[in-house]
């Protein structure tokens, strides 16, 4: 009987051998079963379903706990520890954990899953034979996963990254009660910071696709964002001396995203909504407090600070 490690099989318990455990019988070979690995009581003469592993030794052994997967399925396993040199370690249900080498992980090393994370993968075997995790690919979560329904339009869902890239990130949205969850994709202009392999994050379905799959953006709607930004913006020209800022509609891009964590062209909206109800004013490139008591300086640049 050929013995493979990561299945389930069926064997007879043969002999019992203290302090170790029971020996079952396959054929031309005794596989241990080790009584830290038994979940009920057992005799000589049992048939026992057992999954087979690897122990720490390389020796083929058996246990009657159950993993989370088996050889070649796919499931999603949170990430326990985590090795510089050769990757991550996946709680697999059994005590025991399994390897998601490093070559399976992001060049980049802020796109590495941190302990905690959860990340979707494939039981396969190493050119030993010994068990190891590769991560799945829109290959085998395609088929698993449904359109998403036109009710999810607008809604703030959870959604776990299986595919971190620096242009956009993949992810699976959560499906809930409705089963596995949808394929999305966040653009790297629709997120504050890269999002990392088995992170999970809240987003919300800026488009539904005709495929069914979605686009994610964890900015606010426009409408709910402008009014954030431009109170945030009011706040910050009302803790400055004499109400005024150096930053105007003439800053930089990258100014305006490093001093307010916003795009320009966010900045300019809540600009525009705050010139229109009266609040600010611009000069040059200045923006005051308007004149309602608060106090407007009487020229640009005299608080001394500058736009770096």
């Amino acid at each position: 009987m050929s013995l493979i490690a990561g299945t389930i099989v069926k064997l007879e318990v043969a002999r019992e051998v203290s302090p170790y455990g029971f020996f079952l019988n396959a054929g031309d070979q005794d596989v241990l079963l080790h009584y830290t690995e038994l979940t009920d009581k057992v005799k000589p003469g049992d048939t026992l379903e057992v999954f087979l592993f690897f122990d720490t030794e390389d020796r083929l052994a058996a246990t009657m706990k159950r993993p989370y997967l088996t050889l070649g399925e796919m499931a999603l396993l949170q990430v326990a520890d985590i090795h510089p040199r050769l990757g991550c370690f996946l709680e697999m249900g059994l005590g025991r954990q399994l390897l998601l080498p490093i070559r399976e992980l992001p060049e980049l090393k802020e796109l590495h899953p941190q302990v905690g994370d959860s990340v979707y993968v494939i039981m396969e075997h190493d050119k030993q034979g010994r068990l190891r995790a590769k991560l799945a690919g829109e290959q085998e979560l395609a088929p698993l996963a449904f359109p998403a329904p036109s009710s999810w339009k607008g809604q703030w869902l959870k959604a776990r990254v299986y595919k971190p890239l620096q242009m956009g990130t993949f992810v699976i949205v959560d499906g809930g009660v409705l089963g596995f969850g949808a394929i999305g994709m966040i653009h790297s202009s629709e997120r504050p910071r890269l999002l990392r392999l088995g992170e999970e994050f809240e987003a919300r379905v800026a488009h539904i696709r005709e495929d069914g799959r979605v686009n994610l953006s964890m900015a606010q709607r426009k409408e709910v964002g402008r009014d954030m930004d431009s109170t945030r913006i009011l706040e910050f020209l009302q803790n400055r001396p004499g109400g005024a800022m150096p930053y105007s509609d003439a800053t930089p891009p990258d100014i305006i995203k490093q001093r307010f964590g916003i795009s320009k062209s966010a900045f300019k909206r809540a600009l525009g909504k705050l010139m229109k109800e009266g609040l600010i004013t611009q000069k040059e490139s200045w923006t005051y407090l308007a004149q309602d008591g608060k106090g407007q300086p009487d020229g640009g640049g005299t608080g001394g600070d500058s736009a770096q």
